[in-house]
């Protein structure tokens, strides 16, 4: 009997057991099924309907990764890096060195590489993403990072020290490349490739500067030089729209479709400030206003002295490049004896400007446009633009362009000369825009305008109705290529001062907005 009541109460506990456990597998199952489900459907949505699920309560935190990672290409780059690196220090030394000698600050009497070693560490590629695929084009964002040993050591010269050698340590790279690949139905299958730094997220280039066998301050001020040499190098050749193309694989290509071209006419007025940091310690700060799209070619109003509401109501023509990216910036100075000093400075996007329509807008000045680093964050007062913005057609582009390099090849004989001392040297004069009427001879003499400095015509004039200046710098990896305008070369410096760009005359050297 206790047999049987055993056998019978064990088979029902088991038939139970296999039962309830079925049913948990099924219910797990279907439970798992569901979640997959619901996080497919999740995975599916997109920030703006996440908003809308979640209204007031979206969580910040949640991102959308736009990168895949390429840990394969960071190994392969690593065993690369060798024949890489060797190869580049030649290319490098050969694309920048002149750049170095284009770009640097009339403080500076040469620069030059005195070393140049990349290092044993590799970059590392923390993410790609293809932006776009168009017929016959691939263009991909990388995310690139490099917090490499290098060794580069750069050999200043100034008129007061013969030469002093300074060391980059610590170099640290973050940005972002945007890599154009063009194709062709030939091996290897793609004729030219075009590079470049976006310029949102800003790049950011970190280092410290120590002088080898001296003291930074036998040449006071070097570290900003450096510095601004540095930044105006990256933002005026490398930082899109501006752009490095290079042809490939020996195939005849046409690359004037892949390279920067003038893409618009800014038309700026400096009305007048308002309320400007008086900087003197007697009397009040002497005014002007310094213009520009690219740090190369920049224009300045005449001077207002004793005047911390100052009126100008001069204007400039300026080159546009790329209206989306490209900025105006607007920089107040001080005239002071020795260096000027900075009242403040603005920024204007050129995509808030409507094209065929004059605007005026008030702008507030600021420290510096990269507030993070300044303390000081009082009040600097507004300063008054009028803005007028024409998009090129076909035929005005492609003459602007052509005047470009007859611009840039005039001040590579100025150079020459004596007359400047590099590219970064303003002119005295006057100046327009280009396609303004624009002409070159080499007798120095002008219709209305000429370039005379100490009786010297240097064998190169600029004529025309008005003269601007622009240009491009060449590597040998490509053509750094970017278009912009300078304005105007005019009156004597004052009081012995070292003014950081063009001088003008009373009327702005061109012609108000239409």
């Amino acid at each position: 009997m206790g047999l049987t009541s055993g056998l019978f109460i064990g088979t029902a506990v088991g038939v139970a057991l296999m039962f309830g456990w079925s049913y948990m597998m099924r219910y797990r199952s279907t439970k798992r099924i569901s979640k997959a489900m619901d996080i497919k459907l999740l995975g599916s949505l997109d920030r703006n309907d996440l908003k809308k699920i979640c209204g007031d309560n979206f969580p910040e935190w949640i991102s959308f990764p736009a990168f895949e990672q390429a840990k394969w290409l960071n190994k392969q780059l690593s065993k690369l890096w060798p024949f890489v690196a060797e190869a580049a220090t030649a290319v490098i030394k050969e694309s920048v060195e002149p750049l170095l000698e284009d770009y640097r600050p009339p403080g500076i009497t040469s620069l030059k590489f005195g070393k140049l070693s990349l290092g044993t560490v590799a970059p590392k590629i923390e993410g790609i993403r293809v932006q776009s695929l168009k017929e016959g084009q691939i263009t991909m964002d990388i995310d690139f990072r490099w917090g490499g040993d290098p060794s580069i050591i750069l050999a200043v010269q100034t008129a007061l020290v013969a030469s002093i050698p300074i060391q980059l340590k610590d170099l640290q790279v973050f940005t972002i490349v945007r890599v154009i690949f063009q194709l062709a139905d030939e091996i290897p299958c793609i004729s030219a490739v075009v590079a470049a730094l976006l310029s949102e997220p800003k790049p950011r280039i970190d280092y410290t500067l120590k002088a080898v066998g001296g003291s930074l301050t036998a040449i006071p001020g070097i570290s900003d030089m450096i510095d601004d040499t540095v930044n105006s190098i990256v933002t005026d050749t490398l930082q899109w729209p501006h752009r490095i193309v290079v042809p490939l694989g020996g195939i005849p290509v046409d690359t004037s479709e892949l390279e920067l071209k003038p893409q618009g006419k800014l038309t700026v007025t400096v009305v007048r400030a308002n309320d400007l940091k008086n900087m003197e310690m007697i009397g009040k700060s002497d005014p002007y206003v310094v213009v520009y799209i690219r740090p190369l070619f920049k224009v300045k109003t005449k001077v207002i002295d004793d005047n911390l509401n100052p009126v100008w109501d001069q204007t400039f023509n300026l080159i546009a490049e790329d209206k989306e990216t490209q900025s105006l910036i607007i920089e107040v100075f001080d005239e002071d004896i020795g260096q000027d000093k900075r009242l403040g400075t603005a920024k204007l996007p050129l995509i808030e400007l409507e094209a065929e329509t004059v605007t005026e807008v008030d702008l507030r000045l600021l420290p510096s446009l990269d507030m993070l680093k300044i303390k000081d964050k009082k009040d600097r007062g507004t300063v008054t633009l009028k803005v007028f913005y024409h998009e090129f057609n076909k035929e005005e582009q492609l003459a602007a362009l052509e005047e470009e390099k007859q611009i840039l090849e005039a001040r590579k004989k100025l150079k020459e000369a004596g007359v400047i001392g590099s590219t970064m040297d303003a002119l005295d004069g006057a100046a327009s825009l280009v396609g303004s009427g624009v002409g070159m001879v080499g007798t120095g003499i002008g219709a209305g305008v000429g370039l005379v400095g100490s009786g010297i015509g240097a064998g190169v004039g600029l004529v025309g109705s008005g003269l601007g200046a622009v240009g491009s710098g060449l590597g040998k990896a490509g053509r750094f290529m970017g278009r912009s305008i300078t304005g105007h070369l005019s009156s004597s410096r004052r009081n012995g001062s070292t003014n950081p760009v063009n001088d003008t005359p009373e009327n702005g050297g061109s012609h108000p907005p239409q």
